[in-house]
């Protein structure tokens, strides 16, 4: 791989008429002179307004850890952990190996891999299961000519991204009861799926569904990508009996936003390494994760597990609480703390009001926090009912006090006069 390396970097340069000078005097001088202008430009660039000399206006996040929103901003402690790991180099196959440990006796595992992201964790934990560590299997995927190679899910568990799933060149087998879920697996049976925030969706819970997968020798994986905290789920699926377990680690572990990790069997996770990044010829191999990741959600699962869970939620009910007052006593709006019941479970506030008295869509106040200074964005909703849903803990120190300002200023200014 390397030779080839070399020769179509060679033969770039001849190509293109650099040759004669690509290692001399002239590339350098081109490249210092590159060099000025880059440093001019970055030296011009007023410190801390990155985005804003982008022309983008970043946002107080009252909404959550959502992809789209950018998820979280990592502590400073994981942040100067990636700058460190970014000054040397490092083999990747031996850091995935020291960092997996660390992780896993974290978190009572028998191996941890770090992902980019969770749903790299499914492509890589179903290959792991479709083609194990047979090299010829791993090449071969998609071709899943002759292999074991369907995946059971409930069909209310069918979601955006069972694509990763289907990545590998398995076929979704849909059931309902436990009756057709029997009946289902067969000899080419690879793995079984759950999808815990669907958890109260399926007529068979998360229990029984590890249960049935021990019981018939079939590997199972639960995706739950966004249901850190509580912090006990880093081991609970596990000791439940499942095989794998999948996680975000962009979201409430507060790591890279595009890293993920993958929980489990020890035999399953070594699979699920030798079918991705670095290794060539691999389905996992686009989802390529750097020693930055590695090393920054390694930390911020000791960061997160080592943190008083106690303190955090009662800050996050404070502040709930703060924003609730500040709407407090405006005609026609009352708010209340609710808790999600799996993804996201924690604090949140819900300010509700009369569209007679209100007169604002609950898009068009979220449209206001949006549009306005400082911009806020809430949590999104599919519905466009009179209630407003507000997260509090990406809020950074103090955003609080403005979240609950701007929301009061957006509702008194909308209420009819009599």
């Amino acid at each position: 791989m390397c030779a080839m390396f070399r020769w179509t970097r060679r033969n770039f340069l001849w190509q293109a008429g650099l040759a004669p000078i690509a290692g001399g005097f002239g590339s350098r001088a081109l490249a210092a002179a590159a060099n000025d202008r880059s440093t001019a430009k970055i030296t011009r660039r007023t410190r801390g307004r990155i985005y804003e000399d982008l022309g983008l206006r970043p946002f107080i996040n009252a909404a959550g850890t959502y992809t789209t929103l950018s998820a979280c901003i990592m502590p400073s402690e994981v942040v100067a952990a990636m700058e460190e790991a970014a000054r040397r180099h490092v083999s990747i196959p031996e850091l995935q190996e020291a960092a997996g440990k660390r992780i896993a006796s974290l978190v009572a595992s028998e191996a941890a891999l770090v992902t980019s992201g969770c749903a790299e964790a499914l492509t890589l934990a179903t290959a792991a299961c479709v083609c194990g560590s047979d090299a010829e299997k791993i090449r071969r995927v998609p071709d899943t000519t002759a292999m074991k190679n369907e995946v059971i899910f409930q069909k209310s568990h069918r979601f955006g991204y069972d694509h990763a799933i289907r990545n590998v060149g398995v076929q979704v087998v849909e059931i309902e009861t436990m009756e057709e879920l029997d009946r289902a697996i067969t000899s080419r049976t690879a793995m079984l799926f759950f999808l815990n925030s669907a958890d109260h969706l399926g007529r068979i819970k998360r229990q029984e569904f590890a249960e049935i997968a021990r019981k018939k020798g079939i590997p199972s994986l639960i995706d739950a990508a966004a249901d850190v905290p509580p912090a006990e789920n880093l081991t609970a699926f596990l000791k439940m009996g499942y095989d794998m377990a999948a996680f975000s680690g962009g979201k409430g572990i507060r790591g890279p936003q595009c890293s993920g990790l993958l929980l489990g069997r020890k035999d399953l996770i070594e699979a699920a390494f030798l079918n991705g990044s670095p290794h060539a010829d691999t389905v996992g191999r686009g989802g390529k994760v750097g020693k930055e990741e590695i090393v920054g959600l390694m930390t911020a699962v000791e960061l997160f597990l080592k943190q008083d869970h106690q303190r955090v939620w009662k800050e996050w009910e404070n502040q709930v609480r703060s924003i609730g007052k500040a709407v407090a006593g405006i005609q026609g709006v009352e708010s209340e703390q609710f808790v999600p019941a799996i993804a996201n479970a924690v604090p949140h506030l819900a300010i509700k009001w009369d569209p007679a008295i209100v007169g604002l869509t609950r898009d068009e106040v979220a449209r206001a926090l949006r549009e306005g200074e400082p911009r806020i964005e809430v949590r999104p909703s599919a519905g466009n009912e009179p209630r407003l849903e507000i997260a509090v803990w990406m809020l950074q120190p103090g955003e609080y006090l403005t979240v609950g300002r701007r929301c009061a200023q957006v509702l008194r200014a909308a209420v009819r006069k009599a």
